[in-house]
């Protein structure tokens, strides 16, 4: 039997077995902690009671790896690459092949231990797995499952493949009734509904099948979802949106909806990573270690000490150039500072902010759980889940 110790290695904690013959090391992972809404049994507690502050999935363990939310269900992948989901389940968002709600983990039908990436933003759920091939499940009225192959717009409680296929998916995005991804040689495709421009392909036309954007080009870099609009960013550090505008989400300065691609007003070529609140505003990162929001603001979602609706990027009243990710959720934001510390701000009905109150907030704010070893975030319409890395052990 070999001896076993921990110790923390680039922020994440590892368990090391020293054998006669060599030093092996085995990954573990993280915690999963959830807090907000609960109604619908998404922070997994085996319970329907809403939290203010953070608490663990029934399922426990140390061993999370990547996470996501839709509007009322939970999707994580654990270190062993199994795919695990929770949470309202009326459409078969959950893919166990059921439309019964859980408020504790269960796995997909399909199984597998090799999944890799997820997304979901309302009730239908996109997953990558390891071998390049690209799953969807849920909610499809407007064929955002990507199959259409069968003549049929119905829901799916299990897992299927969209009508392009392929092995060389790369990265995904889900908005409310639609899917945007991107392609191992720089291609972004987008498919389901379209009323708002938001599959950029210059007409509302809504797309069962994938479709690329009218920009088209090999170098898009990443993608994010909101409601009903689209945010991408180049190779080149530009970065594009496109689809609904209502509250000024695109950035550009106007409430004028974009059926194709457009930068915003701040321009650049500096752009880091994006995401989508769903409800009409929206968050990103620069370089530079910036943090810039902009659109609805009704709760204060931008951070700006005030609920003033804004058309252009501005910071957030913390400042400071040390922000490393960002999660939208409905009316509130969540963002990781490189030091560790989560902090939250916006709407916060149901304690999605995670401070023991249901106050709303348009300043920043850290959570009751404090530490400073969280590692990555998402948030939903009511609720957020972020992981912990495990600690450091100290042997000398």
């Amino acid at each position: 039997m070999p001896n076993q110790f921990t110790s923390s290695v680039y922020g994440d904690l590892e368990t090391y077995f020293l054998t006669d013959y060599a030093l092996l090391d085995q990954y573990i992972g993280d915690t999963l902690w959830s807090w907000g809404s609960n109604g619908e049994g998404p922070l997994g507690t085996n319970d329907r009671t809403s939290r203010s502050t953070p608490v663990t999935t029934l399922l426990g363990g140390t061993n999370w790896k990547s996470i996501a939310c839709g509007r009322l269900h939970t999707i994580a992948i654990k270190t062993d690459g199994t795919l695990w989901s929770w949470g309202y389940n009326f459409y078969g968002n959950l893919g166990d092949n059921t439309r019964t709600f859980r408020s504790t983990p269960v796995t997909t039908l399909l199984g597998g231990t090799n999944w890799k990436s997820i997304a979901s933003q309302r009730y239908h759920t996109v997953a990558l797995k390891t071998d390049g091939t690209l799953w969807s499940w849920g909610y499809n009225q407007f064929g955002q499952l990507g199959n259409f192959s069968s003549g049929s717009t119905a829901s799916r409680s299990t897992p299927v493949t969209t009508l392009l296929g392929g092995t060389n998916w790369k990265s995904i995005a889900s908005g409310y009734a639609y899917t945007v991804a991107l392609k191992t040689d720089g291609t972004l495709w987008t498919w389901g509904e379209n009323f708002n421009g938001q599959l950029g392909v210059n007409d509302t036309t809504s797309r069962s099948t994938p479709v690329t954007t009218l920009l088209g080009g090999i170098n898009w870099k990443s993608i994010a979802s909101g409601y009903g609009h689209i945010l991408a960013i180049k190779t080149d550090g530009t970065l594009w949106c496109w689809g609904r505008n209502g509250y000024g989400n695109l950035g550009v300065n106007d409430t004028t909806y974009r059926s194709t691609p457009v930068t915003t007003l701040l321009g650049g070529t500096n752009w880091k990573s994006i995401s989508c609140g769903d409800k009409g505003h929206t968050i990103a990162l620069k370089t530079d270690g910036t943090l810039w929001s902009w659109g609805s603001n009704v709760y204060g979602q931008l951070g700006t000490n005030d609920t003033t609706t804004r058309s252009t990027p501005v910071t957030t009243l913390l400042g400071g150039t040390n922000w490393k990710s960002i999660a939208g959720g409905g009316y509130h934001t969540v963002a990781l500072k490189t030091d560790g510390t989560l902090w939250s701000w916006g709407a916060n009905f149901s304690g999605q902010l995670g401070i023991n109150d249901t106050t709303s907030r348009s300043t920043p704010v850290t959570t009751l759980l404090g530490t400073t070893n969280w590692k990555s975030i998402a948030c939903a319409s009511s609720h957020t889940i972020a992981l912990t890395a495990g600690q450091s052990v100290d042997f000398s």
